[in-house]
């Protein structure tokens, strides 16, 4: 299957909203029990990713992830659930670039993050407003990448 349409609720999941999924609806994916998927709601779509946690089939929705897709915890939903197969790229800022780019180590650091991990650090040096904020966490990243 390339792709799975269903009309549903956004289940509450601590701070978080889930799409849960049985587990004939996962196996028909033919793709194991955790792995990357697009979600659109309405014409907006998010990367996201299935996996399993507390014995069910959940895609997870950040509040960050419902603000892209403009929904909200309990909202009933139309929601197309496909294999997301492209690769899994994060535009780094250009501060940050620079210097995963100037040193051999941190960049090989920083290719060995998991998706997530990226795109969180290259979120939050992207939406600092002010410059010392954002050098603070571009520090903050440098820092955690040598201590990997």
């Amino acid at each position: 299957m390339n792709a799975l349409e269903l009309t549903t609720v956004l289940e509450p999941r601590g701070p978080a909203a889930a799409i849960v999924l049985s587990d004939e609806q996962v196996a028909a994916f033919d793709a194991g029990r955790a792995f990357p998927v697009t979600v659109t709601i309405d014409g907006r779509t998010a990367r996201l990713r299935l996996a399993r946690m507390g014995g069910e089939n959940l895609v997870g929705l950040s509040r960050a992830a419902r603000a892209d897709l403009g929904v909200e915890i309990g909202q009933d939903v139309t929601v197309v659930i496909a294999l997301d197969e492209a690769p899994r790229e994060v535009e780094v800022p250009a501060e940050l670039a620079a210097i995963l780019d100037g040193d051999a180590g941190l960049r090989s650091a920083w290719d060995a993050l998991a998706f997530s991990h990226r795109r969180e650090h290259a979120r939050a040096v992207a939406e600092a407003k002010r410059p010392e904020t954002r050098q603070r966490r571009v520090d903050a990243v440098v820092e955690a990448l040598r201590r990997r």
